[in-house]
C-alpha cells in the first residue's frame, strides 16, 4: 500500500531523513518510534506531501505521489496531527466533516458520519457537536482530530502522537478502539509515537529510527528478543522498568 524508495529530506546541509526505503503492506499497522529529531514526523508528512522529499519517491496504492495533485492526495489519506490541528473558526461537526463536504457528500450523510465517529472516540455528539475547538480540553481536541482523520473512510491513515494529550484510561480505551477500527476497515496505518509500550501493543511492525535512518525494523517480539542497538534496548527497558515497579507496589509488604 505504501512504498518509500530512497527518500531523503534535507534542510541545507542537514539531512533529517537519509535514503530511506520502506514498504507497508495493505492492512498493516507500522509504528515509527525513536528519539526526538530522529525523523519520525518528517517521514509521516512526506507520505501525504505535507513535506516534499528532497529526493526519492513515495508510492501509495501503486501510484507515484509526485504525479498527484497534493490536495487531492491528502483527501484520500486520513491524517491526525500531533497538536490536533483543528480549524479554530469551525465547530466540531464542521471540522470533522470538512473533507467529506469537499468531496460532495450530502449533509445527511455527513451528519450521520460525524455522530458515529464522535461516539467511536468516546465523545457525546449532543454535547460537543456544535462546540468550538477553544472550548474543548486538549484530550477532547485530540479525539476530534482522530475522528476527522477517519471521516471519509480512507484506506491509509497517518497519525502523529494522537494519544499524547489523553488521560491513561481514555488513552487505553482509544488504543483498543483504533486497533478494532483498523481491523474492521482494513486500514493501512502509519503511527508515530514516543511511547514504546504503545508501539509494542499496537504495531504489526515497528521501525526504530535513529538520525533519519531505520536502525531496526521488525515485529514487536523481534525487537524485544533481539534489539539491534543499545539505543533500541534502552527504549525497551522503560516499559519493563515501569511494569516491574508496578508489580513491586502490588507485592505484600514483608513482615517486620
Amino acid at each position: 500500500m505504501i512504498e518509500c524508495r530512497q527518500i531523503s529530506k534535507r534542510y541545507g546541509a542537514t539531512a533529517v531523513v537519509e535514503q530511506l526505503d520502506l514498504r507497508v503492506a495493505e492492512g498493516e499497522t507500522l509504528v515509527l518510534i525513536g528519539a526526538s529529531g530522529s525523523g519520525k514526523t518528517t517521514i509521516l508528512k512526506m507520505l501525504n506531501r505535507l513535506v516534499e522529499p528532497s529526493s526519492g519517491e513515495v508510492w501509495i496504492a501503486g501510484q507515484n505521489t509526485r504525479g498527484l495533485v497534493p490536495h487531492e492526495l491528502r483527501r484520500q489519506i486520513g491524517y491526525g496531527a500531533q497538536r490536533a490541528g483543528l480549524f479554530p473558526h469551525f465547530d466540531v461537526a464542521r471540522n470533522i466533516g470538512v473533507t467529506a463536504r469537499l468531496l460532495g457528500w450530502s449533509n445527511e450523510r455527513i451528519e450521520r458520519r460525524v455522530d458515529a465517529l464522535l461516539e467511536r472516540v468516546q465523545l457525546d455528539p449532543e454535547r460537543v457537536r456544535h462546540r468550538m475547538p477553544e472550548s474543548l480540553s486538549g484530550g477532547e481536541r485530540q479525539r476530534v482530530s482522530l475522528a476527522r482523520a477517519l471521516a471519509v473512510e480512507p484506506r491509509v491513515l497517518l497519525l502523529d502522537e494522537p494519544f499524547a494529550a489523553l488521560d491513561p484510561v481514555t488513552r487505553d480505551a482509544l488504543q483498543q478502539s483504533l486497533a478494532e477500527l483498523t481491523r474492521e476497515l482494513g486500514l493501512t496505518l502509519v503511527f508515530v509515537t514516543h511511547d514504546m509500550a504503545e508501539a509494542l501493543l499496537l504495531a504489526d511492525r515497528i521501525a526504530f529510527l535513529d538520525g533519519g535512518r531505520i536502525a531496526q525494523l521488525g515485529p514487536p517480539e523481534q525487537l524485544l528478543r533481539n534489539p539491534a542497538s543499545e539505543q533500541v534496548a534502552e527504549f525497551l527497558r522503560a516499559p519493563r522498568r515501569q511494569a516491574s515497579r508496578l508489580e513491586g507496589l502490588l507485592r505484600p509488604a514483608s513482615p517486620a
